[in-house]
C-alpha cells in the first residue's frame, strides 16, 4: 500500500493520495511491512520515529517523490533577532520549544572526546552554513580568526549561548558579519535526530531520496550509545540511499552500538577503568545480549552525498557488521575543527566484520576511513581517497605546531586489528596513505601516492608507569562470536601488484617534515616516504618459520619468537619518483621515469590526469587470489568473500577483466582506462 505525505496541503488527511498526511511521522505511525510512504517536496521539520519494522521480503520504504525534493531537518528557522551591536544580534528562545532535549544546555560529551573543548550539541546556521561556537559574548563581539579550521575566514561568524533561568529561556548571541538574520535564512538545531527509531529492532526500512540535515547529535564513541542524524538503532537490513546528508553536529549516519546502561561512556563517568577495558567489556556484553547476524547489521548505505558533519559521515560499532557501503561521496567531515577527539573520520567504524566499502569517493576530511579494532573480513575496494590530511593553504610555525599535528590525518587508519583486512583496487592519493597500527592487512592492485605511518607502533596502552600492549578480540570466521584476544605483533601484511608514486610534498608539509625529522616520534607521523620502506627488516615467511625449528615447548631456550614481528609478503610492486621498497622485496621494479598525478573535478565527474600508464610495464606479475594471499595469522581466516567463496583479483577499479596469466600492476587493467571518469 502507498501512504502519501504532503506538508503543503491545507488540511491534514488520512494518508490517501487525495488526502495526504501533513507529516512523515503520521505515516510512520501506521506503515506496515510492504508499505511505501511517498513524501511530496517540502521542508519537514520533524524527528521521524519509525514505529514498525518491515521484513526481509516486505520492506517499509520511505521515499521522496522527487529526488531530494523532501527535506527532513532537525532545525527551526528564527526570525526574531534583535541587533545589539554592529554585527551582533541576540534572540531569546522559550525553552518549551526544545521539549525534553535542549541542545543549548547539552554539551558534546563522551569517551575519547577532547574535553578541553566546550561545545554544545546545538548549532546556528546562516544560509545553510554553520557558525562557530565561542565561549563568551566578548568573543562574539570581537571574533578571532581560527587558523585550525580548513575555512578560517568562516570562523569570524560566531555564536554564544547562555540561559535566562528567571524567564526559562535560551539566549543566543551571534555575529553575522553584516548580514541581517531576519532577512536571511537563519536556523538553529532543535531536534536530536531526523530519521531514527527510538526503539531497537525496527529493521528492514528503506530511506530513499531525501535531504536530511541539521540535527543536534551527540558524540558517538564505541563505548556509548551511538546515535546519528539517521540510523537503524540496533536493527537489521536498512537501506539508506540517494540522500543528501549534511550538517549533523556529530555524525550523519550511525550504524552503531545500542545503549548499555551499565557501560555507557563508563570511562568518562566512572573513570576507574581505562577506555580500552570498557570497550572490551562492551563487546563481550553485546555477545551475550543478541549481537549476531540474525538480529543486527546487514545494512546497505549507497549513492548518498554525505558532507559537513562535525565528527563522522558514518559511524558505527558492532551494529554495522555484514554491511555494504558503496557509491557514496563523503567530504568536509570535521574540517571546521570545532570538535576533536579519537573518533573522527569520513567513516569511523569499529568491528567492521565482513563490511565492504566499495566505490566511494572520500575526500577533504581530516581523516578518510578509520577501521578501529576487529576489521575482520573487511574489504575496501575500488575507492578514491584524496585530500585527507591538512588543507592546501595550511601554514606551520613553531607556535601553531600542536594545532597542525592534531589535524595531520591520512586516507586510512587501520588500528589494533588482526585482519583479514583487504585493500584492493583503490586510489590513495593524500600525502599520507595509511596509518597501519595493525596486522593481517593485504594491499592488492592499489595506486598508493602517500606514505605508511605507525608501522610497528601505536598499539600500546600509553601508560608511562606500566606500559603494556592493547589486547583486542578476534572472532569466529564470518561471525560475531569472540574467539580470543591478542595483542598486535605487527606484520602479517601482504603487498601485491601495487604502484607506489612519491609525490612532491607541498612546501608547508615539507617544512613540517624538516622541523620534526630529528625528534622522537611514537607514531612515525613525519614519515612521508612512499613505499614499503617502513617494513625494512621484517622477516620473510621462510625466515619467520625457521625460528620454530626444533623444540618450542615449555623451557625452550627462546620463546621470543612468539612475540616477534610476523612476516611480510611483497611482490609485483612498482616504485616511481623515489618511492622505496622494503629490503626484503627482491623483485621490486624501481623506475626512474617521472610521474605526474593530478585529480581534476570536471562538470561530468572526477578524472585522473597522469602519464603513469605510459611508464607501467604491460605485464608485471601473476593474478592474485585467495590462495595467493593465504590467511590472516591470528583469526586463521582467509581473505575471501563474506559467503566464504574465494576471490580472484582478475577485475580492476572499473570492473574490467584482467586478461592473461600475468597482469598489469595497479588498479587499472589497461592504461587507457586512467583517463576515464573515476566518480
Amino acid at each position: 500500500m502507498n501512504i502519501y505525505v504532503d506538508k503543503n496541503v491545507p488540511i491534514d488527511g488520512n494518508g490517501q493520495k487525495t488526502h495526504p498526511f501533513k507529516t512523515i511521522q503520521a505515516a510512520a505511525n501506521i506503515a506496515q511491512p510492504g508499505d511505501t510512504v511517498l513524501v511530496a517536496p517540502g521542508i519537514y521539520r520533524e524527528n521521524v520515529n519509525p514505529k514498525n519494522s518491515g521484513t526481509s521480503s516486505k520492506r517499509i520504504t520511505y521515499k521522496s517523490s522527487e529526488n531530494l525534493g523532501a527535506v527532513i531537518t532537525g532545525a527551526e528557522r528564527v526570525t526574531s533577532w534583535e541587533k545589539i551591536d554592529d554585527n551582533v544580534w541576540k534572540v531569546n528562545i522559550p525553552n518549551g520549544v526544545f521539549a525534553d532535549y535542549n541542545p543549548y544546555i547539552t554539551k558534546v560529551y563522551g569517551d575519547w572526546f577532547d574535553a578541553r573543548i566546550i561545545a554544545h550539541t546545538g548549532e546556528v546556521y546562516l544560509n545553510d552554513k554553520a557558525l562557530y561556537e565561542v565561549n563568551s559574548l566578548d568573543e562574539v563581539k570581537k571574533p578571532v580568526r581560527n587558523e585550525k579550521s580548513w575555512y578560517p575566514n568562516d570562523t569570524l561568524y560566531t555564536w554564544f549561548t547562555e540561559q535566562d533561568d528567571r524567564n526559562n529561556e535560551t539566549i543566543i548571541y551571534a555575529n553575522f558579519q553584516g548580514n541581517n538574520p531576519n532577512k536571511e535564512n537563519v536556523e538553529i538545531n532543535v531536534r536530536e535526530n531526523c530519521f531514527y527509531p527510538q526503539a531497537e529492532g525496527i529493521g528492514y526500512i528503506t530511506l530513499s531520496g531525501f535531504g536530511v540535515t541539521k540535527a543536534a547529535t551527540q558524540w558517538a564513541p564505541p563505548t556509548a550509545y551511538q546515535e546519528g542524524m539517521i540510523g537503524p538503532h540496533w536493527s537489521k537490513g536498512w537501506i539508506i540511499e540517494k540522500c543528501d546528508i549534511s550538517h549533523s553536529k556529530c555524525s550523519g549516519i550511525s550504524l552503531g552500538k545500542y545503549l548499555q546502561p551499565n557501560n555507557d561512556n563508563k570511562w568518562s563517568k566512572w573513570k576507574y577503568k581505562d577506555g580500552t577495558q570498557t570497550e572490551r567489556d562492551a563487546i563481550c556484553q553485546a555477545s551475550y545480549e543478541g549481537w549476531d547476524k540474525e538480529h543486527v547489521g546487514s545494512h546497505i548505505v549507497r549513492q548518498n552525498h554525505i558532507h559537513d558533519c562535525g565528527q563522522t559521515g558514518i559511524v558505527g560499532h558492532l551494529g554495522g557488521v555484514f554491511s555494504l557501503i558503496e557509491d557514496n561521496d563523503i567530504h568536509d567531515i570535521n574540517v571546521r575543527q570545532n570538535l576533536a577527539g579519537a573518533e573522527i573520520g569520513g567513516i569511523k567504524m569499529h568491528a567492521a566484520i565482513d563490511v565492504t566499502y566499495r566505490h566511494n569517493h572520500i575526500h577533504h576530511c581530516t581523516r578518510g576511513l578509520w577501521l578501529d579494532w576487529q576489521a575482520q573480513g573487511t574489504r575496501v575496494t575500488q575507492n578514491v581517497f584524496d585530500h585527507n590530511s591538512l588543507p592546501n593553504d595550511f601554514k606551520v610555525t613553531k607556535d601553531n605546531l600542536g594545532d597542525v599535528l592534531s589535524g595531520l590525518g591520512e586516507d586510512m587508519w587501520i588500528e589494533v586489528s588482526h585482519g583479514p583486512t583487504l585493500i584492493d583496487n583503490n586510489l590513495l592519493l593524500s600525502d599520507r596513505s595509511v596509518r597501519l597500527a595493525a596486522q593481517g592487512v593485504a594491499f592488492v592492485h592499489n595506486l598508493i601516492a602517500g606514505s605508511f605511518t605507525a608501522t610497528g607502533r601505536g598499539t600500546d596502552n600509553n601508560s608511562v608507569n606500566l606500559p603494556s600492549n592493547r589486547f583486542t578480540p578476534y572472532h569466529e570466521i564470518h561471525g560475531t562470536k569472540v574467539m580470543g584476544f591478542m595483542t598486535i605483533q605487527h606484520g602479517d601484511n601482504k603487498f601485491y601488484n601495487n604502484i607506489f608514486v612519491q609525490q612532491k610534498l607541498r612546501p608547508e608539509m615539507q617544512k613540517l617534515a624538516d622541523m620534526k625529522k630529528d625528534e622522537p616520534d611514537d607514531w612515525d607521523d613525519y614519515n612521508f616516504t612512499v613505499g614499503t620502506k617502513p617494513f625494512d627488516d621484517y622477516p620473510t615467511f621462510e625466515e619467520w618459520k625457521k625460528q620454530f625449528d626444533g623444540y618450542c615447548g615449555i623451557y625452550a631456550p627462546d620463546s621470543d619468537h612468539y612475540y616477534n614481528h610476523l612476516p611480510i609478503w611483497s611482490a609485483g610492486n612498482i616504485y616511481f619518483n623515489g618511492a622505496e621498497p622494503c629490503n626484503m622485496e627482491k623483485d621490486a621494479i624501481i623506475s626512474d621515469k617521472k610521474i605526474q598525478l593530478k585529480l581534476e573535478q570536471r562538470d561530468e565527474g572526477l578524472f585522473l590526469k597522469t602519464n603513469l600508464f605510459n611508464a607501467v610495464p604491460a605485464k608485471t606479475d601473476g593474478v592474485i587470489s585467495t590462495d595467493t594471499i593465504m590467511m590472516a595469522f591470528e583469526p586463521e581466516e582467509k581473505y575471501e568473500n563474506p559467503d566464504g567463496t574465494p576471490i580472484t583479483f582478475n577485475t580492476d577499479f572499473f570492473g574490467t577483466h584482467r586478461e592473461g596469466i600475468k597482469v598489469t600492476a595497479g588498479p587499472f587493467a589497461k592504461g587507457n582506462e586512467a583517463s576515464s571518469r573515476l566518480f
